[in-house]
């Protein structure tokens, strides 16, 4: 994992090796970590394999309002909880390069949309998460994997493909977020229960299988969050 800045102090965080396109003006190097590789799918089988627990702090600090914000809006929140750690890491002032706000990082103009007046307010940001994803399995028939994947590419993008858009990077982003959610969030205590069968939670929806001819590239592994945090710490 590189952590990379620009002249003009934009920062980039990238596990590939930058040299040429639009990030070669991100030139100095504030850090590099290196880990093992995992692999999170395994194709032998059809699963979307296993994914270590966050080491974050946070990683359950934020139970009680993605499970009000997934029960008022009817979207499964172990799939908003994969979807956090997925985006912010559960770090409630993550900002990206591009301007994505907070722990499920949210576009301003998403914001704007969906009404989220602080972005930086977890509640508020949480809130607008949940608005856009039930938005988005609306549009997309309840295909999970069509709606994550219109969260970070944009739901024309999976338009005008026909499903998951052909980019690396979502390509991964939705396999990173349905690898957490089978293997970390589905029968998450904190979000359910002890007592609550997985396969009977309320606003959960069956995952197909689209993602099984998908040939992915790098993705994330387990100290993605422990790493996040220290990215931020060598930044500050």
């Amino acid at each position: 994992m590189y952590i990379k800045k620009s002249n003009d102090g934009q920062i980039l965080l990238t596990n590939r090796s930058v040299s040429s396109g639009n990030f070669n003006k991100f030139t100095k190097t504030v850090k590099v970590t290196h880990y093992k590789s995992s692999k999170m799918y395994d194709a032998s089988n059809d699963s979307y394999g296993s994914s270590a627990a966050s080491n974050s702090g946070n990683r359950n600090s934020y139970d009680s309002y993605i499970r009000a914000s997934a029960e008022r809006n009817g979207v499964d929140p172990a799939l908003m909880k994969a979807m956090m750690h997925t985006e912010s890491a559960f770090n409630p002032n993550a900002r990206s390069p591009v301007g994505a706000q907070g722990l499920m990082q949210l576009m301003p103009a998403t914001a704007r949309r969906f009404k989220v007046s602080n972005p930086w307010n977890p509640a508020d940001n949480i809130e607008g998460s949940a608005k856009y994803i039930a938005w988005l399995m609306r549009r997309f028939d309840n295909n999970v994997e069509y709606a994550v994947a219109g969260y970070n590419a944009g739901e024309g993008n999976v338009d005008k493909y026909g499903g998951i858009p052909p980019f690396k990077e979502t390509r991964n982003y939705v396999q990173r977020v349905m690898s957490r959610y089978h293997s970390l969030y589905k029968n998450d205590t904190g979000l359910f229960g002890s007592s609550i069968n997985a396969n009977n939670k309320t606003g959960s929806t069956n995952v197909g299988s689209g993602l099984q001819n998908i040939s992915y590239g790098t993705s994330s592994n387990g100290n993605s969050a422990s790493y996040a945090n220290s990215a931020y710490a060598a930044l500050r």
